[in-house]
């Protein structure tokens, strides 16, 4: 019992991190910041207009890699992985 308690304990503070990761860069830097970001500018598009429309989705992608390592690990860690 106390290790599977481990587990999803782990396991819901690596979602907790990267969704607030995501909700960071989606949420505050594309809606919230984006005036003061709009400053910069990055492949001629406005720095808060990129996290808008393009940030939030590679953020989300890569995020979604990195839970994959990050559950791999775990998964090993506690000898439930699919060998």
């Amino acid at each position: 019992m106390k290790k599977s308690t481990s587990y999803w304990r782990t396991n819901l503070k690596y979602l907790s991190i990267l969704l607030l990761i995501w909700f960071t860069v989606s949420f505050l830097f594309g809606i919230i910041l984006a005036d003061a970001l709009n400053q910069f500018y990055i492949a001629g598009f406005p720095l808060g207009f990129w996290f808008a429309h393009q940030g939030s989705i590679y953020t989300f992608v890569v995020l979604i890699f990195i839970y994959v390592y990050l559950m791999n690990r775990l998964d090993k860690k506690f000898e439930v992985d699919e060998v």
